[in-house]
Parts: C-alpha cells; sequence; structure tokens
C-alpha cells in the first residue's frame, strides 16, 4: 500500500532562543528536519509534504534542496497539530492509501521502527508509536485496552491515574488518509489549552468503531529538541553511537571522544582516524585510508591507502585516489588528485586536476579566481611543481615538466618542459651589511630621543 508522509515543522521553537527556525538547527552537519525526511525515505513515500510556519522560507529552501519533490505547505497559526496536519489536506488530495505523521524536531526515530508502523498498519485503522519513559514528566499518555488503544491523553488533562502511565505518546502516527483527514474534521479545542490535538482522533476512532494500536520504541528514539541543552545533548548521544559504530565496524579511533562525526559519515574498514579530526556532511573514506589528527573534511572522497593531514582541510569537491599524499596545511577543493599525487605541505589546490604521482613543493597554490569566475588548473602526471609556484589559471603544466622555485606560471608548459617564471636575482657585494648598520643607527637615534 502506498504511503504519504507528513512533517510538521511549523513551531517557532522560542525555547531555543533563536532567529532561526528550530528545525533548521543542526545535528550532526544536518538540520533536524533534513534527519526526519531521511528516516521517512525508507517507507519510499509517493508524496511528502512539509507543514511549515515561522521561517517558512527558510525551512522550504532547505527541504527542496534533500527532495525537490516535496511539496510545501503553511500553516500560518499555530492551532494545534491537528490543525497542522489539516494544512496538507489539498496537497494530499487525490492520493490514496496511507499517511505517516512525523515532526521535524525529532531526529532519530530509526527507519525500522517506522516500517514496523506501517506494518502494524494492516492490523489497526490508526497506529501510534509509543515508548515506556523512565521519567513520563509531561508526555501524553497512552490508555490502553489490552493490546488495543483507547485514547491518548494530554499531560494538562490528565487524570492522577492517567498521569501514572509510563506508555508515552511520541507524536508519530500512521492512519489511511481519508479515514485521517475524516477525523481530523471531528477534532475539536475543548481542552486546557484551547489547541485542536491530533492525539484526539485515536478517541475519535474508538467512537467510530475503528481499530487503534500501538507500536512501541525506545524513548531515546522519540527525543525531540526544544532548546540549546537539548540540542547538545542530541549532539552528544548522536557522536557517541556513531564512534560505537565505527569501532564495531573495524575502523580505529586513537581517541574517539575527540572525533566528530557527521549524520553520513562513511568510514571504510581498517582506516585510521587520529585525535580531532572533525567530518562534515557527504564524506567516504575508504579502507585502509588514514587521517591524521587536526584535520577537517566535508564533502569529499578519500581512497584506499591515502593520508590526510594532519591539520588537513579537504572541501567540498575533493577527491583522492589511491595512496594521495595531502600533508600539514594543506586545502584542498573541487579537485582530482589521481593515484600517488603529493601535496605534502603548505598549499592550497582548488578547482584543479592532478596528475599520478604529480608532487606539489611546498606553498604550491592554484590561482583560480580572477574575481569573478573560477578557473581551473591542470597538472599531468610525473609532474614536479617547485615550492612556492603560483599557478594562475586556466594554465596546464604537461606531464613531466618541471617549474622552478618561486615561479608564477601564466602560460601553458609543454609536457616535459622546465618553466621558470620569477625576476632575475640581483646580488650586490656587501650592501646587506651596509643597510643593516644604516638600519639598526637609525633604530638606536629613535631610542635616544
Amino acid at each position: 500500500m502506498s504511503i504519504s508522509l507528513v512533517i510538521l515543522a511549523a513551531g517557532q521553537g522560542s525555547r531555543m532562543q533563536s532567529d532561526l527556525p528550530k528545525v533548521l538547527h543542526k545535528l550532526a552537519g544536518v538540520p533536524l528536519v533534513v534527519h526526519a525526511m531521511r528516516a521517512g525515505r525508507a517507507l519510499d513515500p509517493a508524496c511528502v509534504v512539509v507543514v511549515v510556519g515561522h521561517g517558512g522560507e527558510a525551512v522550504a529552501k532547505i527541504v527542496m534542496a534533500e527532495d525537490e519533490s516535496a511539496q510545501i505547505v503553511t500553516q500560518s497559526e499555530q492551532l494545534g497539530t491537528a490543525h497542522a496536519v489539516d494544512q496538507a489536506r489539498a496537497a494530499l488530495d487525490g492520493q490514496g492509501g496511507d499517511i505517516a505523521v512525523l515532526f521535524g524536531d525529532t531526529p532519530f526515530i530509526r527507519p525500522e521502527t517506522l516500517e514496523a508502523l506501517q506494518a502494524a498498519r494492516t492490523q489497526n485503522d490508526v497506529v501510534v508509536l509509543g515508548f515506556h519513559a523512565a521519567d513520563p514528566g509531561r508526555y501524553g499518555r497512552l490508555v490502553t485496552q489490552g493490546d488495543r488503544l483507547d485514547r491518548i491523553v494530554e499531560f494538562k488533562d490528565a487524570t492522577e491515574d492517567e498521569r501514572a502511565i509510563t506508555l508515552c505518546n511520541s507524536g508519530v502516527l500512521c492512519a489511511d488518509r481519508a479515514t485521517l483527514f475524516d477525523l481530523i474534521a471531528e477534532v475539536g479545542n475543548d481542552n486546557a489549552s484551547g489547541e485542536y490535538y491530533l492525539t484526539d482522533v485515536v478517541a475519535l476512532a474508538r467512537a467510530r468503531g475503528l481499530s487503534a494500536g500501538v507500536v512501541t520504541c525506545p524513548e531515546a528514539e522519540t527525543l525531540g529538541i526544544n532548546t540549546r541543552a537539548e540540542l547538545a545533548g542530541a549532539e552528544a548521544a548522536f557522536q557517541r553511537q556513531a564512534r560505537a559504530e565505527a569501532l564495531d565496524n573495524g575502523v580505529t579511533l586513537q581517541a574517539p571522544d575527540t572525533v566528530i562525526f557527521a549524520q553520513d559519515t562513511c568510514l571504510g574498514r581498517d582506516c585510521m582516524v587520529e585525535p580531532y579530526v572533525v567530518f562534515g556532511p557527504d564524506v567516504t573514506v575508504e579502507s585502509g585510508a588514514t587521517i591524521r589528527a587536526f584535520s577537517h573534511l566535508e564533502g569529499c572522497h578519500v581512497s584506499r591507502g591515502a593520508v590526510v593531514g594532519p591539520y588537513a582541510r579537504l572541501r567540498p569537491g575533493a577527491e583522492l585516489a589511491e595512496d594521495v599524499r595531502v600533508g600539514n596545511f594543506v586545502e584542498i577543493k573541487n579537485a582530482q588528485l589521481a593515484e600517488g599525487a603529493k601535496v605534502n605541505h603548505l598549499s592550497y589546490v582548488g578547482d584543479a586536476d592532478i596528475g599520478a604521482r604529480a608532487n606539489l613543493g611546498a606553498g604550491t597554490v592554484t590561482c583560480n579566481y580572477d574575481g569573478v569566475f573560477k578557473h581551473r588548473t591542470t597538472i599531468g602526471e610525473d609532474a614536479f611543481v617547485g615550492s612556492s609556484t603560483m599557478l594562475v589559471a586556466p594554465v596546464t603544466v604537461g606531464a613531466h615538466a618541471l617549474t622552478g622555485s618561486g615561479s608564477v606560471i601564466t602560460r601553458d608548459v609543454p609536457d616535459g618542459a622546465l618553466a621558470l617564471g620569477r625576476a632575475p636575482q640581483d646580488t650586490k657585494p656587501g650592501m646587506g651589511r651596509k643597510l643593516m648598520d644604516r638600519l639598526r643607527a637609525r633604530k638606536a637615534e629613535q631610542k635616544k630621543g
């Protein structure tokens, strides 16, 4: 049966004390709402609708970058979760199958949990995701009769007996599209908050003789983010889990607590990660590679046997083939380094293609930006680029070619050629000593004055 996703992302999140919409705060390098979208992708949804409100334009931009087929609808007034879901009614008109309602500030729900929720729909008209809370606090309670869900009661409206229940509501639910919107149409706001609660659809369904069930998951999966402290706690929880998984998968982390992962970091077996490495989004490191200390990687691919760092930065578009060496204080951006290429010291390589076994000396810079346009540098296989060479793109250094140290290369260098692009040296015997004596004398006069 087909399924559509409705992701609620309209809340202002005032407790975050931020001008940024709550769902755009990042966890593991990824906005919270994107976590929800990626989890929901496991259901292979026919349609994704994201309900926005505060900062809706900014939220929509991030959502569309993640899934250009997603639909954006706006909840202009914050009148409760049932009202928020109802904003998706028109967008889903004509869609058959089920709806799963997710929350843009709940990033830890696993795809397997959502698959279990969908599977349970075959036995129930409405299915709710619940969890047993160690401290139920102010969570809504799931009131059951046997294995059937009778109703959901919000904490503010619960009796003392109901507050003693530890089975709590995550807010996530799944139901047939037509049934869900029919039930939402009956939801009222006669409650302590004066809001239209999505949770009321369970009691309404049971009053119609429809069935309701519960799928449970660990409490940690249902963690919602409402404050900076909760975001920091969620980040710490994510990092602990990511490090544990990396170690279990055969990655060597010399100092695990110092390594920062992104949500999609992919590390191959037997790769080595030294202390204080930061992985931004979209990084793949193949088996047997080494990432040395204090390096920062984002949007890049590092092949087997490559060594990166220490103190290296790989930016989006950096592609390192097998056995490449990128050393200390080197930055690579939108560049492909072929097998065995070396950039070992104090260099910037951007918008470039570096051939196999080419060696770029210390201080080499590809001058790729003219103030308006980016230009590309090509260096052939087995080329040797002397230290402190400025390569003014667009320019090509051929295979087996050399450039002299300190050169500014503005024209193509043919295969096998030697290029020198620096002013002739003029040496004046004795002038160095005379100049220094003159400067020291001037300094002494200034001190007397």
